[in-house]
């Protein structure tokens, strides 16, 4: 750990940073391997994050008749004749199905199925604190379209719902489109819709304290994954006025070929002024940045260039398109991160235990584009007008009464569209 930091310094002593931003840096990334060394330790301890409790018990001979053989074949019958019945008798009505292939795991790339397990099981874990939701990671060993679309369908009857996770673009596109044709019980790619409702709820309050309106802003989405890409959709159908979507190839813009089917569908979506350059030129003079990319490359100088009260959410992770300290000392007005040791942690927690919960809780056959903006009008409610603040624009990570407002709306909305 003290060679690394080492190395730190010496490369950050080139950049010329200030001694009041290096400290932090330093502290920061101290504190960032002491949690890599402790998260491994207690995983080992753990063993597992999550066990299987039963419900009833088991001590005497009518115990068991009751909850097995004979009597367990008489809820079976009930179901052979109805399968809607198996929402009453079996945990299927309050159960999700944690989906992975391994290929787009956080930010460390396509690392198999077994390695995606400790995430599949934190997420698990968050399913049941947050909301009240039991929730099982599956992970496939195979990263064929088709293959996984199937075995979903296969396992679906056991389940009242889908959370697809940490599967690369485009083919989560694909995976998610069949899955929704195919099952009549919720899919969601939490990747992309999770981290779409939760942006878009700090993007309400952000916007509104600095008094301007989702009409009139500019945003740029810098990361043209799947992630950014549901972004970039869900903010439009919120009411931004202009969206400028910025990849490795530079500013998505009408007059480029793609070969991502993708990025040619967000190309004709946005970009109204139809510029091309790169990050810097779409930054020049915009509202709002969101970085769903790589960090450190958002400069000083970029924020700079942005419009009056800059918005800027650099979400990379585990490290930021530009650090908050640096955010802040370059003239940012709002800055919010996925990081919980800085203001406004933009987490998809607030966001995907009480979707389902919601979901479940009125049987719902899908979570519509409806529900998901009800959520984030949820979630930014949240923060009412005396308590928001360029530090408050979004409600804790750790606030439990966040996914029951956000079920609360999600239920609502599916009742109302009377589908």
């Amino acid at each position: 750990m003290p060679g690394i930091i080492e190395q730190f310094v010496q490369y950050a002593d080139k950049l010329s940073f200030s001694s009041l931003c290096l400290n932090r840096i330093k502290k920061g990334l101290v504190i960032i391997m002491e949690l890599k060394e402790k998260a491994l330790s207690l995983h080992r301890e753990w063993n597992g994050k999550i066990t299987t409790t039963p419900k009833c018990q088991v001590k005497t001979r009518e115990d068991l008749a009751l909850a097995y053989t004979p009597g367990v074949a008489e809820p079976c019958k009930v179901i052979a004749e109805d399968k809607e019945a198996a929402y009453t008798y079996t945990i299927k009505s309050n159960t999700v199905a944690v989906v992975s292939d391994g290929s787009a795991v956080l930010g460390l790339g396509n690392i198999g199925p077994e390695a995606a397990m400790p995430v599949m099981e934190g997420k698990a874990v968050l399913f049941k604190e947050f909301g009240g939701v039991n929730a099982f990671p599956i992970c496939l060993d195979t990263q064929d379209t088709d293959e996984i679309v199937q075995t979903v369908i296969n396992i679906a009857p056991a389940f009242g719902g889908i959370n697809l996770e940490d599967i690369s673009a485009p083919r989560c596109f694909e995976i998610e489109a069949k899955l929704k044709e195919k099952l009549d019980i919720p899919v969601f790619h939490d990747d992309q819709h999770g981290t779409a409702i939760v942006v878009g709820a700090a993007m309400l309050n952000a916007v509104k304290l600095a008094g301007k309106k989702l009409e009139d802003v500019t945003v740029v989405i810098n990361g043209a994954g799947s992630a950014g890409i549901a972004i970039g959709k869900f903010l439009l159908k919120l009411g931004v006025g202009n969206l400028v979507m910025v990849d490795l190839c530079g500013i998505l813009n009408r007059d480029d070929h793609y070969d991502n089917p993708a990025h040619a569908e967000m190309a004709q979506m946005s970009n109204k002024k139809n510029i091309k350059g790169g990050l810097a030129d779409a930054l020049r003079c915009a509202d709002v940045f969101v970085g769903v990319s790589k960090p450190n490359l958002v400069t000083p100088e970029m924020v700079k260039s942005m419009a009056e009260k800059p918005i800027l959410f650099p979400m990379a992770n585990p490290e930021p398109e530009i650090t908050y300290d640096l955010a802040k000392q370059s003239g940012a007005y709002i800055v919010g991160t996925g990081r919980s040791d800085y203001p406004n942690q933009i987490n998809n927690v607030l966001v995907f235990p009480g979707v389902f919960k919601g979901a479940l809780k009125v049987r719902a056959k899908a979570i519509t584009e409806d529900m998901k903006l009800a959520a984030a009008h949820a979630i930014a409610d949240l923060v009412t007008d005396d308590k928001l603040s360029v530090d408050y624009i979004i409600p804790s990570a750790l606030d439990k009464s966040v996914a029951s407002a956000v079920a609360d709306a999600v239920a609502a909305e599916w009742l109302k569209s009377g589908k």
